[in-house]
């Protein structure tokens, strides 16, 4: 069940490339990394649960807050919400 949450929010990226701008492609790629490493400890734990995947997301990316500008993590932070609304 995670595997399709997984690949469901990395479709919606996906399908979002062709009209994206650049700061919607960084952010799209930034939380590739972070939701295929969430989703890989939900897996490995045998966590079936969306409200999970999306709690060990938002942790991983607060996290690596530091890795981000302000601005940056505005944007992040912007597309996860879509994602999460989207799925």
């Amino acid at each position: 069940m995670i595997i399709e949450f997984e690949e469901k929010l990395l479709s919606v990226i996906d399908s979002s490339v062709e009209n994206a701008s650049d700061d919607e492609l960084f952010a799209g790629g930034y939380l590739r990394g972070h939701i295929s490493l969430a989703a890989a400890a939900c897996e490995a734990e045998g966590e079936e649960a969306f409200s999970e995947l999306q709690a060990r997301i938002e942790a991983s990316i607060e996290q690596a807050k530091s890795e981000l500008s302000p601005a940056d993590r505005i944007i992040v932070m912007e597309m996860w919400q879509q994602l999460t609304q989207a799925v």
